[in-house]
């Protein structure tokens, strides 16, 4: 059933900049491998592939929408995010929960990251947005008072 609280989530995703929707999908990734760790420890196996499955579906959408050739450390990226889909598969068939920390372990400082890098872009664009208000006010202002 749809109900409100899915219909939220979908119009929160699909208005969100490419920067938070990163950051979403690396906090849920995150999640995933800490729910999957804590189910594969206390021997929940069913549930700890299941986590670990929808880690790996983030981490092939973030491998399908990666270009390497963008930026210079797409290549390694590109690399990191591989290691980490073949360590996601191994772990979720063999339930090992010592490869699924190492996975999380991997993929930790990617999300403090890309956090710190959303922040550095909103705080870019909200300067900038600040500039282009003072220099609009500054021209109106001259503008009415007959100077310019």
């Amino acid at each position: 059933m749809y109900d409100a609280r899915s219909a939220y989530l979908a119009d929160s995703v699909t208005t969100v900049g490419p920067a938070r929707l990163l950051t979403m999908l690396y906090d849920r990734l995150l999640l995933d491998l800490d729910r999957g760790l804590e189910s594969l420890t206390s021997g929940d196996r069913v549930a700890g592939a299941a986590h670990l499955g929808h880690a790996r579906d983030i981490v092939s959408e973030l491998i399908s929408s990666l270009d390497v050739d963008a930026w210079e450390g797409g290549p390694r990226l590109m690399s990191v995010y591989s290691y980490l889909l073949v360590g996601l598969i191994e772990a979720a068939a063999s339930g090992d929960a010592e490869k699924t920390a190492e996975c999380r372990d991997l993929i930790a400082p990617l999300v403090e990251a890309w956090h710190g890098a959303a922040e550095s872009l909103a705080d870019e664009a909200q300067a900038s947005r600040a500039t282009a208000s003072t220099q609009a006010a500054d021209e109106v202002g001259s503008t009415m008072l007959g100077v310019g």
